[in-house]
């Protein structure tokens, strides 16, 4: 692949990221949008319904990650990266869940912001801003 094209891929592939940002609100179901956007620490947490919360969630993490996969693998170009960064990703997804499913059936105002930090873990592409920098690091050898 030339650098033109790793270019375009690159671009697409943060532009479908964008795109799931901008949508977010008519592609996903999430109470949490509208309540974190407000005064929040002061707020009770809103009406959900847990299961379908669960599910949105974790379909935007896994469109997520494999955007973001597919953005590691055009820009390193190797294997043994990505499946590094699945096996990152999906015990990262295993941890974070099961605290978002405490924090979601256990709503308390003290632990909005832990809440509203382990929420964005799983729905932006925080994982891919820490993974792109360690690599290409790691791979220059400094």
């Amino acid at each position: 692949m030339g650098k033109y094209n790793k270019y375009v891929w690159l671009f697409l592939l943060f532009g479908l990221l964008a795109l799931i940002r901008l949508f977010e609100t008519k592609l996903f179901y999430d109470p949490y949008l509208t309540f974190f956007q407000n005064d929040y620490l002061y707020l009770d947490s809103p009406r959900q319904e847990v299961f379908k919360l669960t599910f949105f969630t974790s379909l935007r993490y896994v469109l997520n990650t494999t955007i973001s996969l597919a953005i590691l693998y055009v820009f390193f170009k190797d294997k043994s990266i990505v499946r590094f960064s699945i096996l990152i990703y999906v015990v990262g997804y295993c941890i974070l869940i099961v605290l978002f499913l405490y924090f979601v059936t256990n709503p308390r105002q003290e632990d909005y912001y832990l809440f509203f930090n382990i929420r964005r873990f799983l729905i932006q592409p925080l994982i891919l801003l820490l993974l792109l920098p360690a690599f290409y690091y790691h791979r220059k050898g400094v």
